[in-house]
């Protein structure tokens, strides 16, 4: 018998993030002066990481003890929060580089910090007036002190290139629906600065007015909609169409993209094979060099699949919703691959982002008031979601024979019988 269904509630995950990115209009003097703290800032963290990894000491607050009186004297004009910052952001690395150690992910001896985010703390910018105000249009920080043990400090206001989706979620905290995080962080992209505001928004309370049941495929995700509203109305007892789940299919191509970056990443690796041959006839493996990692960067393969991921969770959470999926557990695709020999299929599995997907849909459901329940994945493919019967196999994989005559769709039956065990009469049927 299957495992009862499980929900994801409000109360079991962390309050709901979204950070907005904002380009700030900086003069000569401020960026020559953040580009001097982010120097100073980034050395801070890679110093402190280092010593973390070597010594096991990952406690912010042994690191603190460590190392602020230290930086302090060795940069007495940083601001003193901008310190304690650093030497927090580099307990995060160090933590994270060490878990990921115990779990054979990482085979260097200690974690490249290559550029880091400057975090100003609610007393190092002007966060009070800035929640205060309407239509905020520039904010201050106070990167270096002035004073005696860094207490002092001189602030530098900066304008702000507001655009829209920053508006979007300010009127949400002028409406009461979030909270602006005291902790401004502040990074350099592409020569540029720009402000990261963090918004807290608070999970909506939503009547379900339909019921969405989704499976997560290599190339698609099907979809069973009921339109609740139509479904309770009177107008239902007469015609059995409203009864009747709309189905249809989400195009995602994971599998297709899957193949095709492959063979782009051995195009590449063929062309720049020459260049990397060794006196013996051997080829130096070109996939840990620069000059294969730069070109990888541009084909943007990780930002096509975050696009994409995207979509499926905006499309599946349009309405607040009961929303129905699978219970996966923690690795999917190693479950999905077990049995399978052929390589490439093997990797076009472990290329679709399944989990990804899962959290998406139950992160942009608790924005919008819908709520994501979880069930079993036995039999969901291979019974009739009509007669509660066994499939059986024709020559097409996708497609099943009902032993009382009628063909149904793999994927169809799937999120139908997903739906089903949401319902009491579910425990009734023996398959489950």
């Amino acid at each position: 018998m299957g495992m009862p269904p499980q929900t994801t509630t409000n109360e079991a995950r962390k309050p709901l993030r979204r950070a907005v990115a904002v380009e700030l209009e900086v003069t000569r003097e401020l960026n020559r002066l953040l580009y001097s703290v982010e120097t100073t800032y980034l050395n801070i963290v890679r110093e402190v990481v280092e010593y973390a990894v070597a010594n096991n000491v990952t406690g912010a607050n042994k690191l603190h003890g460590l190392f602020y009186r230290r930086y302090r004297l060795e940069y007495p004009s940083l601001n003193s929060q901008l310190i304690i910052q650093a030497i927090r952001q580099a307990s995060q690395i160090a933590k994270s580089f060490v878990e990921r150690r115990k779990r054979g992910l990482a085979d260097k001896p200690y974690p490249e910090v290559k550029n880091v985010s400057i975090k100003f703390v609610e007393t190092t910018w002007s966060y009070e007036q800035f929640i205060k105000s309407i239509a905020p249009v520039r904010i201050a920080i106070s990167p270096i002190s002035t004073g005696k043990r860094g207490r002092g400090s001189r602030r530098f206001e900066v304008w702000l290139r507001l655009h829209k989706r920053f508006w979007l979620y300010w009127w949400r905290v002028l409406t009461g629906e979030a909270r602006l995080a005291s902790t401004l962080i502040i990074k350099r992209r592409a020569n540029r600065w720009y402000a990261v505001f963090v918004f807290e928004i608070k999970p909506k309370e939503e009547l379900p007015r339909a019921i969405v049941a989704f499976d997560i495929n290599e190339n698609t995700v099907a979809v069973g909609k009921i339109d609740l509203p139509s479904t309770v109305d009177k107008v239902a007892k007469w015609n059995k169409q409203y009864l009747t789940p709309q189905l249809y299919m989400i195009r995602t191509d994971f599998g297709r993209l899957a193949r095709r970056y492959e063979r782009v990443r051995n195009a590449i690796i063929e062309r720049l094979k020459p260049g990397f041959a060794l006196p013996s006839g051997k080829y130096v493996n070109a996939t840990n060099t620069r000059e294969y990692r730069k070109l990888v960067r541009k084909l943007r393969e990780e930002d096509r699949k975050v696009g994409r991921v995207r979509q499926i969770a905006n499309e599946l959470t349009k309405t607040p919703a009961i929303i129905v999926t699978e219970d996966l557990g923690e690795k999917p695709q190693d479950e999905m691959i077990n049995g399978v020999s052929k390589g490439e299929l093997r990797h076009r599995i472990k290329q679709t982002p399944f989990k990804s997907i899962e959290e998406a849909v139950e992160d942009k459901a608790l924005e919008r008031g819908s709520r994501v329940f979880h069930v079993s994945s036995y039999r969901n493919s291979r019974v009739c979601p009509i007669h509660f019967v066994r499939l059986e196999r024709t020559d097409d994989w996708h497609i099943l024979q009902c032993p009382l005559g009628h063909l149904v769709d793999r994927d169809y039956a799937s999120v139908m019988n997903m739906t089903w065990k949401t319902t009491p009469e579910s425990w009734t049927k023996a398959f489950w």
